[in-house]
Formats: C-alpha cells, sequence, structure tokens
C-alpha cells in the first residue's frame, strides 16, 4: 500500500508548484526551512489521498514520515489525525517518538492540536512544558500549538503559562503562534488575554503583540501598540 500511495503522490507533482512552496516554507540555506523538498501538491489533495490511505500500516506511516518530501510528511500526519480516534495512546506516543520529522509550520499546525492536544487534555501537560524549554524552534512550535485543543475547551492556563515561557522567543514563528493562540484565548475570554497582556505586552516582540491585538478595535490596538494602556 505504501508503494502505491508514493506512486499516486508522484503522479500528482507539479514543478511550478513545488518552485513556489520552496520559497514559500523558506527552504533556502539558513531559513527555517533549510533542505526541505517539495513535489508541489496542494493541501486540499494531500488530505483527499491521506484518507484513502488511512487503514496504512504505522511500519508504513513511520516511513513516510521519515522522507525527505515535505509531502509524504504531510500525509503521515493526516493519517495518524484519522487514526487517532480509535487508538489514541498509540498514536500520541507514535507521533512524540517522531518529533524530529514534523520540521515545518504547517506540519506542526495541522497535527500538534489533534494529536497532542486531544490525548493531553485531561492529562498531565509536562511534557508541553519540556518542549517549550527546549532549543528546537518546532518543538517549541508544538508545545504552543498543542494547547489550541485546550483553549476551544476553554482551558487557558497551559497556553498562558506556555504563552509566558515563550514570551521573549527569539523566532518569528514563535512569535506569531504565541501570539495567534493569545487572540484565540481573547474569543472566548477577554479577561483573561488582556490579563496576561497587560504583564507581558511592553516586552514582548512586537509581531506577537500584533498577532494578540488583531481583533481588538482600532483605539485599544493602537493604545497597547504605544504602550499606553
Amino acid at each position: 500500500m505504501l508503494t502505491k500511495l508514493i506512486k499516486e503522490l508522484n503522479t500528482l507533482k507539479d514543478s511550478k508548484k513545488a518552485e513556489h512552496a520552496q520559497r514559500f516554507f523558506k527552504t533556502g540555506k539558513g531559513e527555517y526551512g533549510q533542505g526541505d523538498i517539495f513535489i508541489g501538491i496542494r493541501v486540499p489533495v494531500l488530505r483527499k489521498t491521506a484518507g484513502r490511505y488511512k487503514t496504512l500500516l504505522l511500519k508504513d506511516v513511520k516511513k513516510l514520515l521519515e522522507s525527505k518530501i515535505h509531502e509524504h510528511r504531510f500525509v503521515a500526519l493526516v493519517i495518524l489525525i484519522k487514526k487517532f480516534s480509535k487508538q489514541q495512546e498509540k498514536i500520541y506516543d507514535f507521533y512524540m517518538d517522531n518529533l524530529k520529522h514534523i520540521n515545518n509550520w504547517d506540519l506542526v499546525d495541522i497535527s500538534a492540536p489533534k494529536i497532542a492536544g486531544k490525548y493531553l487534555l485531561d492529562k498531565d501537560k509536562s511534557v508541553l512544558y519540556d518542549l517549550a524549554r527546549s532549543e528546537n524552534l518546532w518543538k517549541k512550535r508544538i508545545a504552543i500549538i498543542s494547547t489550541f485543543e485546550f483553549i476551544k475547551n476553554d482551558r487557558f492556563r497551559t497556553a498562558l503559562e506556555i504563552s509566558e515561557i515563550l514570551s521573549n522567543d527569539s523566532h518569528d514563528l514563535i512569535h506569531k503562534a504565541v501570539g495567534w493562540m493569545l487572540r484565540e484565548i481573547g474569543k472566548r475570554n477577554l479577561d483573561a488575554e488582556e490579563e496576561f497582556l497587560k504583564k507581558h505586552y511592553k516586552k514582548m516582540p512586537r509581531t506577537m503583540l500584533r498577532y494578540a491585538i488583531e481583533k481588538f478595535g482600532e483605539n485599544k490596538r493602537k493604545a497597547y501598540l504605544k504602550g499606553t494602556i
């Protein structure tokens, strides 16, 4: 089945789309996605293809996840998400054992809430704090994006505490992720978001703050950006 899936993906590749993706996902030397290889398949097509192979054995999913080709890893993660409801602990353990292959922001964003977040919703969350304190960009993003599942269930504590850990991080992709999660908290409980912001906003990276206050009214946004709250 794995051979058939790879052959099918090869028939779908598009060199022009691949070239665009290589630029969009910053795959050049010194960039965050350095060395990542794209073959140019759109996300809806990848999702649809993954759906036809959701019974792929985990040993083959692992091979797909270890591929140098980005779209192969994307499909592997979608398959894992589809398997998760029936094998939660097994899929979570597999996911955590293979974090090194979840190495671009889209791979993190599609999978972290739906696997790590869902599994840890009612469990000890210390692993996320460990990831947040790591030196690895993608582990840090997994830590904060996993909390999206908690936020959707009106549980904000972990997201806020991890946001605090990452509030002085140097990477733009962490700034955006933390700001995004703070904004999501604000959609559900504005007081909770603003309590955090009032404590941290003057020292937060500008991008993080802009993402966090994106849905605020114009006057309030300006006050935060000017530091006059």
